[in-house]
């Protein structure tokens, strides 16, 4: 345990000074960040402003979307001013295709927006699904675990202001 370092130690930061001062001093190397929010209220904006930070300070990104195309993904970088050849961006709903693209060169960052659009074929149900999001979610954890790469899942808030599916969501974190 005294070869293990600090926290300070495997932080990087994100570019933006208030994020990084939330998450105590910026992001820890392998950590799992769960972002939930109202719909509309900018979330996957930040994300993709976070993802262009840290791939223009020369960490690579994959931007992993089940919720927009890459047009959608690529016009909102470029009015933002964040794309960078760091930043990779792939539309899928398929966990498995996500985590092969992280297995073919692990990222320093893989963002996930949202885990509630992805499924696994490991899992029986819809998409959101309380199956699915565990699965989904185990899945990116374990993968980013065994490659060292930090995830940040986004995860949908309901009409009540809870986390949309399983607490497990809040229990992983």
């Amino acid at each position: 345990v005294t070869d293990l370092q600090t926290a300070e130690e495997i932080r990087f930061p994100t570019g933006m000074g208030e994020l990084d001062r939330v998450l105590g001093g910026g992001i820890v190397v392998g950590s799992l960040v769960l972002v939930g929010g109202d719909p509309g209220i900018g979330k996957s904006t930040l994300l993709l402003q976070v993802a262009g930070l840290v791939a223009a300070q020369g960490g690579r990104v994959l931007y992993a979307s089940g919720e927009e195309s890459l047009p959608q993904i690529k016009a909102r970088g470029q009015r933002l001013g964040m794309l960078h050849d760091n930043l990779l961006a792939m539309s899928t709903s398929s966990v498995d295709e996500g985590i092969a693209a992280l297995e073919l060169a692990p990222p320093r960052l893989l963002v996930v927006d949202s885990v509630q659009t992805m499924s696994s074929v490991d899992a029986e149900g819809l998409p959101g699904n309380v199956n699915q999001v565990r699965a989904v979610s185990m899945a990116l954890l374990e993968a980013c675990r065994r490659l060292g790469v930090t995830l940040v899942l986004v995860g949908h808030v309901t009409k009540d202001g809870v986390l949309a599916g399983p607490r497990l969501l809040g229990h992983m974190v």
